[in-house]
Order: structure tokens, then C-alpha cells, then sequence
């Protein structure tokens, strides 16, 4: 999994059984090369490339996720064999799930991938789900039924990556799943740090903390329409990037520290999730975070605040360390592909129907 932070490659080594019982075995992050992690950044921000050097980074990250499993694998003491399958989302360069010729575009050579592990790779997860209507995401919401539902309780897992989602997990059987993208998570947050401290990230919200939030950015931030579009929904960073962040700064002119600002773009993260908890899930007593964001103790803090006497709590709570939920998610996706299961949840994406997703290349 390479998701909307671009943190690096997680690989989540997995044990999935007919029952549907999920076992994380080990997980490892591996980080990008300087220069693919350039042009990964140059092709997202930008939004224009040639055809080559398209192509050419695809290869070069199905290259580096193929090295990275075989890595991982080899640290184990495992093969090809011991493997039924690899989950590859890939990383997702562009996502527009509506208008008249809806799609998301995810790179990674999965041919690439199968050749240099020999195991059979599932990819390209988001396309069906897209084609019988819906939006291809969020897809991770059904993985979160599956292993954090109970009856005893409604819950909400919050995903805080580059961008925001949340699931809505009703205790009843009878209510549907439902889930979101709510914004952006750590993707403005990370770009302020590194533009101002040249830091990939704000070390547990500490720089953020010691700013003060300025209302009035704050509500030229949230004055976005996404904010008030109807579920079901879905963005990245094709609206929430540096452009974006630029333009709204740009209609204030009073001088304002560097700190305020990631302040105040904390949050709008923690205001953005946080309204849509308690519009969506008014009887919900627990919250669950996950992803990197789950590191953001000074953004925690502020959910928590936010949410008044809800449970905040991390996935770890639950059974599975926030950092590998995504890439488990992957994993139990492929497993559901490999098996010819439906995975997407049509109550979250929209979709006409459930469909077995992802494309299987063979080893």
C-alpha cells in the first residue's frame, strides 16, 4: 500500500482463513528513493507529465514494490510458494469519480510486480467498482466491517492518511455500512512542514501545538464545497494539494506565523472529521484512528476535544496497530478477489451492486 501521504511502501504480510479470521504476521515501511519520490510528487502536484516519463515511473514503482514483498519475504524466510497472493493498490495519481467519464488512475506495474516475486498480483482494485456506478472508494470501509464490527456497539473508524475517511459501523446487522472521504488529513499538514522547516512531517503535532488556530483562515479553509457535497463522495489531492492551500492563503493579508498556520490547518483536519462524526454518527460512543495521522498526538487532542464524551482511541485497541490497517485492508481484498468475492460495500461507494474487484495477474 502507497497511500495519499506517500510516506513509503507498506508491505503487511498476512494469514487470511476460509472462516475470515485476519492475522497480521509482519509489516514493514519501506521508504522511496529520493528521486522516484520526486517525480511521484512532481506527477500528483502537477497534474501533467509526458507519456514517458509516465510510463517510466510506473515501471520504476512496480519495480520497487516487487523488491520491497521479495525484501520482506526473504527476512522471513519465505518464498514465492508460501504466498497465495499479493494486494497491490498502487499509488493513486489522479481520482475522478464523477462527470461523464468517471475514473481513478493508480501506478505500480503489477505485471512487473508478478514477475519479480513470482506470485500471482491482484491490482487496479478501484476500476470495477467504478464501472457498476460507484465512486472506487473508499474500498477499505468492507475490511473494517469485517474485522472491528460488533453487535455491542456503534463504531467509527477514522482513516487519517493524506486524505481523511471514515466508516460508520452500526451495531445492527440490518443497518448498512456506510463510510467517506471526510477532507484532507496529514497531506496539507505535511506540505506546510516541509515548506517551512524542511521536515517531512510535523513530529506528533508539536509544531502544530505551539501555534495558535486563526479563525478566520479557518473558515476561508472550510469554506470548500466538498465539505458540504452529499455522501456518498470521495477526493485526494487532485483538490487538496499545495494549490489549493495556496489559494486560500492567498485572500488573507495580515502577517501570521508560520506555526499558526499549521495550527490552523491542523485544525481544519480534526474540524472536518469531527463535524461529519457527529452529523453521520450522532449515536455513535466510540471512534477508532487509524493510519499516520494516529501518530498526531497535538491532532488527536483536538478530535478528542471536538467530540466531547466520545472514546478516541487507535485501532490498536481493537486488535491491529493503526500503521498496517490499509495495507491489511489490501491483503483481505485480494484474498476476496482470489476467491472470486465481492469487496466493495455499495452502500459506501455508491455503487449499483457489489463486485468482485482488482485484476489478477498470474505468476
Amino acid at each position: 500500500m502507497s497511500g495519499t501521504s506517500l510516506d513509503g511502501i507498506d508491505v503487511a504480510l498476512t494469514s487470511l482463513s476460509e472462516s475470515g479470521e485476519f492475522q497480521l504476521v509482519t509489516a514493514q515501511t519501506f521508504p522511496f528513493p529520493e528521486t522516484l519520490y520526486r517525480k511521484l510528487q512532481q506527477l500528483i502536484v502537477n497534474q501533467v507529465s509526458k507519456l514517458q516519463d509516465l510510463g517510466e515511473i510506473d515501471i520504476a514503482l512496480g519495480q520497487l514494490i516487487g523488491l520491497s514483498i521479495n525484501k520482506l519475504l526473504a527476512a522471513q524466510q519465505l518464498d514465492a510458494k508460501d504466498i497465495t497472493a499479493i494486494g497491490s493498490h498502487g499509488q493513486t495519481i489522479f481520482h475522478s469519480p464523477v462527470g461523464e467519464f468517471p475514473f481513478s488512475l493508480q501506478i505500480g506495474n503489477a505485471s512487473l510486480i508478478a514477475e519479480i516475486t513470482g506470485i500471482t498480483t491482484i491490482a487496479d482494485f478501484r476500476q470495477r467498482d467504478i464501472a457498476a456506478g460507484g465512486q472506487g472508494a473508499p474500498l477499505v470501509p468492507a475490511f473494517h466491517q469485517s474485522l472491528f464490527s460488533t453487535p455491542d456497539e456503534d463504531r467509527v473508524i477514522v482513516n487519517i492518511g493524506g486524505i481523511s475517511n471514515i466508516t460508520l459501523l452500526p451495531a445492527s446487522s440490518e443497518e448498512a455500512v456506510t463510510g467517506f472521504d471526510t477532507g484532507p488529513g496529514n497531506v496539507l499538514l505535511d506540505y506546510w512542514t516541509k515548506l517551512q522547516l524542511n521536515k517531512p512531517y510535523d513530529h506528533s503535532g508539536e509544531w502544530a501545538a505551539s501555534g495558535i488556530c486563526n479563525n478566520e483562515i479557518l473558515e476561508q479553509l472550510l469554506d470548500e464545497a466538498y465539505f458540504k457535497q452529499a455522501v456518498p463522495k470521495s477526493t485526494g489531492r487532485e483538490l487538496f494539494n499545495q494549490q489549493w492551500c495556496e489559494t486560500k492563503l492567498a485572500g488573507y493579508k495580515q502577517e501570521i506565523a508560520p506555526a499558526d498556520i499549521q495550527a490552523t490547518l491542523t485544525e481544519l483536519t480534526a474540524q472536518t472529521i469531527a463535524n461529519d462524526i457527529i452529523t453521520y454518527a450522532k449515536s455513535n460512543s466510540s471512534v477508532f484512528i487509524c493510519g499516520g495521522g494516529a501518530h498526531n498526538n497535538h491532532l488527536i487532542s483536538r478530535l478528542q476535544a471536538l467530540l466531547g464524551d466520545k472514546k478516541v482511541a487507535t485501532t490498536s485497541e481493537l486488535g491491529l496497530h493503526p500503521d498496517w490497517v490499509e495495507a491489511g485492508a489490501f491483503a483481505w481484498l485480494a484474498y476476496r478477489t482470489i476467491n472470486k468475492k465481492t469487496g466493495n460495500l455499495p452502500s459506501v461507494t455508491g455503487a449499483n451492486h457489489p463486485v468482485v474487484l482488482g485484476a489478477i495477474y498470474p505468476a
